[in-house]
C-alpha cells in the first residue's frame, strides 16, 4: 500500500467514530478549529494527503509549516467544515498513533479540554478506531518516518 493509498484507509477507519459519543466541539466550542489571532494553527496533513485536496473547498487553506516536520503542510479551515472532508489529524485528536496503539498528543494541551480526561475519558470506539489505523500507517515507510517525527517533537514538548 502506497502512502495516498494508506492515509486514505486510515482516513476511512475513522469516518464514523470521535473522541466522545457526542459531537465534542460543542464542549469547547471547536477550539481545535479555531486558529489565534495571528490566523495560525490547523493540522498537519499526513505524507501525499494534500493530493485529496487538490480542489480546495473555500473553507480550507494549506499553508507551509516547518515546526513539526521538515516540509510540512497545515490544512487550516475556517472553523465549521463537512466532517467527510476532515484531514487524518482532525480525525484522531488528541491522540496519536503509536507502534503499539495510541497516546494523547501534547500538541492537544493548548486546546483541548479532553486531555485533562486522558484516554479513558474518550470513547473506547475512538481509541481503537485510532490504534487500528497507526498500525496501518506504520507498515507504510513514509507514514512511519512522519509519526516517528511528531513523537520526537512530542517529547521536545515534554520539557515546557
Amino acid at each position: 500500500m502506497n502512502a495516498l493509498e494508506a492515509v486514505m484507509a486510515a482516513r476511512e477507519l475513522l469516518g464514523g467514530v470521535t473522541p466522545l459519543k457526542r459531537d465534542c466541539g460543542r464542549w469547547c466550542g471547536g477550539a481545535c478549529c479555531q486558529s489565534d489571532e495571528d490566523g495560525q494553527g490547523g493540522m498537519l496533513l499526513f505524507p501525499e494527503e494534500e493530493k485529496l485536496y487538490r480542489d480546495l473547498p473555500e473553507c480550507f487553506r494549506i499553508l507551509p509549516d516547518h515546526t513539526v516536520v521538515p516540509q510540512g503542510k497545515l490544512l487550516v479551515c475556517s472553523g465549521t467544515c463537512d466532517r467527510t472532508l476532515r484531514p487524518l489529524s482532525c480525525r484522531i485528536f488528541p491522540l496519536l498513533p503509536t507502534r503499539k496503539g495510541c497516546r494523547l498528543d501534547r500538541r492537544a494541551w493548548a486546546v483541548c479540554p479532553l486531555m485533562a480526561h486522558g484516554k479513558a475519558g474518550l470513547d473506547p470506539a475512538f481509541t481503537a478506531a485510532v490504534a487500528q489505523a497507526g498500525a496501518l500507517l506504520y507498515a507504510c515507510a513514509e507514514h512511519a518516518a512522519f509519526l516517528d517525527a511528531i513523537h520526537r517533537y512530542n517529547e521536545r514538548l515534554k520539557q515546557f
